[in-house]
């Protein structure tokens, strides 16, 4: 699965929050970016961000001087940040629950901002959905299980370990849905081989 880290945009302005709005405006004319990242004052304090959207918003809808108006004044501070490992899938779902269009990418240190576009851009080369993958490597492994129970015996240890990794899988595609399966693939094997659940009975 892609990551944030693989589509984000490494080459990120940064700027102070003391600047004026008119000079976060030039840099973000000069170098085609729509969102300026906001520097922190100090290691322990968060990035804020200014966006195209909050310029026209708050500074231009107003007809305010931007020449006099600071970053901090209309800046978003603390901004939602993304790890740098989180599955593009997830970064996309965030960006849904709190309607963003750009975040920036930090692991203890900025590394870069990642956007719609960013997404957008790489979506002909996107993986599937997790789920999806899953869905086939849950039929793969309910293959091999049933293989095992034939070969091995529905009473054998190598059957046990191949319907608990089936039924790992199962657990993971109910948790992506959030949802519980009505019957899960041992269970639907258990229709036809009625003895096979003493085979999954451990000593603890």
């Amino acid at each position: 699965m892609l990551t944030a880290a693989d589509v984000m945009t490494k080459d990120v302005a940064i700027i102070r929050s003391s600047a004026t709005v008119k000079e976060a405006f030039d840099l973000m004319r000069a170098r085609d970016w729509r969102a300026l990242i906001v520097d922190r004052r100090h290691e322990q304090d968060a990035y804020g961000m200014i966006t195209e959207s909050d310029i026209v918003y708050k500074v231009i809808a107003y007809s305010k001087d931007p020449n006099k108006v600071r970053v901090y004044e209309i800046m978003t501070k603390p901004c939602i940040v993304v790890n740098p490992e989180l599955g593009l899938e997830y970064v996309a779902r965030l960006f849904a629950n709190h309607h963003l269009r750009r975040a920036p990418v930090i692991s203890g240190k900025l590394l870069g901002i990642i956007s719609l576009t960013d997404i957008l851009a790489r979506s002909s080369v996107l993986e599937k959905p997790r789920s999806i993958l899953l869905e086939q490597e849950l039929q793969d492994e309910i293959r091999k299980a049933r293989l095992v129970s034939a070969e091995k015996g529905i009473n054998s240890p190598e059957c046990a370990a191949a319907w608990d990794v089936v039924e790992e899988i199962q657990a993971e595609i109910a948790h992506q849905r959030a949802e519980k399966p009505l019957i899960n693939a041992f269970e639907d094997y258990c229709q036809d081989y009625p003895e096979a659940p003493e085979a999954r009975v451990y000593d603890l």
